[in-house]
């Protein structure tokens, strides 16, 4: 297999594990799969905890839990191989050590790993068994497939400095306070207040208003301070609240600022093949382009060419690409995006920006030219950018 073909199977392989992209039926059910293998999981590991269910299907949730761990440590395979393209910028060795020590891929190691280690070292197998629930932690890549929940990563990401500094002083406050009513308690109670940890267990469940009521203060003294650390206690917990408030607002109207942007609804796009362009020499087969976008027909000469899918896209041609529409109650649009001054896609790149999981950019044109987009690409002001969508076309997002 030549090295072209292994680049093509790679990246076909990359798609089919990133979440969120719906341009092949292959891909879509690799998501489905993935959640369900993972919710399956989770619910074996639930209903085993039960004496009688146990007894009555432990083969059956051992087996579950088998098959799962399985998929997940090929997921975590196929994740490795296909590191180079998730960092595209980096060399492949370092793209690979940096999945495995990012988040996400520690989260997918510890996903199976915990599961065979016993095998090896039968003495951990209690301290294993605690870290297979840290594959509960991969439910958060449906966030990349449903824009509404990934709405609220993007809060807490952009908002995390003031998040840290409201936790900050949230963290002097507990501890100021716990050593506080130490110091007025511990004459009165010895045997509740014993050291500064019962003081910040009782600061704890003050601040956050929780309340156990199982350590209070009986001196006059501490009850008086006591109200105000109360007082104060909600007045801090309130802050993080008002920052992911402020920051949904902010995320909304930056939407609807995206949605007033130039834009034009087409269904036929023409496309000049220059000499460095990615589609120049590729079949047409190997374009892999989103389901639903057609190449209607190629210009070459001035000759009109079939577009099969044994054509070799040469520079100089003309491609002309059309959007189709699946069914009625879903239709695929291509738009016009016109990236004027002030525009947020100006100067990001493709992969930081924030839209629709529903959506793909197909081309990029940028003063007459047709650049075939990329993660690593960054737009420029003035550039058109055809965005293809299963969306309806009125929503605010584009």
């Amino acid at each position: 297999m030549t090295r072209q073909k292994l680049a093509s199977l790679r990246q076909r392989l990359f798609r089919m594990v990133s979440v969120g992209v719906v341009d092949d039926p292959i891909n879509g059910s690799y998501d489905i799969i993935s959640t369900l293998a993972l919710l399956i999981n989770i619910a074996a590991a639930i209903a085993a905890t039960f004496d009688s269910l146990s007894m009555a299907y432990g083969r059956l949730f051992s087996g579950i839990e088998a098959v799962t761990v399985a998929f997940f440590a090929l997921d975590y395979v196929l994740r490795l191989i296909t590191a180079r393209d998730l960092y595209p910028d980096l060399p492949p060795l370092r793209a690979v050590v940096k999945y495995v020590f990012s988040f996400s891929g520690i989260i997918d190691l510890l996903s199976f790993l915990p599961y065979y280690l016993p095998f090896f070292f039968p003495a951990g197998a209690v301290v294993f068994r605690v870290f297979r629930i840290v594959r509960i932690f991969r439910l958060f890549r449906i966030n990349a497939y449903y824009d509404s929940l990934n709405v609220i990563t993007e809060v807490i990401v952009g908002k995390r400095q003031q998040l840290l500094s409201s936790v900050f002083i949230i963290a002097v406050l507990m501890l100021a306070s716990s050593l506080c009513m130490y110091s007025l308690e511990h004459e009165a109670q010895p045997e509740v207040f014993r050291n500064a940890f019962s003081g910040i267990w009782w600061s704890v469940s003050t601040l956050l208003t929780v309340g156990y009521g199982d350590i209070y203060p009986i001196t006059p003294l501490g009850k008086f301070v006591s109200i105000i650390i109360t007082f104060l206690g909600v007045l801090m917990v309130a802050i993080p609240t008002g920052i992911i408030s402020a920051g949904f607002v902010e995320q909304y109207s930056r939407l609807v600022r995206l949605g007033s942007s130039q834009e034009q609804d087409l269904h036929f796009v023409t496309v000049e093949l220059g000499a460095k362009d990615y589609w120049a020499g590729r079949l047409i087969k190997d374009l892999m382009l989103p389901r639903g976008i057609l190449i209607a027909a190629v210009q070459r000469r001035g000759e009109l060419v079939v577009p099969r899918g044994d054509v070799m896209l040469k520079p100089g041609d003309r491609v002309v690409l059309c959007a189709e529409a699946l069914k009625k109650e879903q239709p695929v649009n291509l738009r016009e995006i016109v990236l004027g001054p002030g525009h947020e896609w100006a100067g990001c790149a493709i992969r930081d920006l924030n839209i629709s999981r529903q959506s793909y950019i197909v081309m990029v044109r940028r003063g007459g030219t047709m650049l075939v987009p990329h993660g690593s690409m960054r737009l420029l002001q003035g550039d058109t950018v055809i965005l293809y969508s299963k969306e309806p076309r009125h929503d605010p997002r584009f």
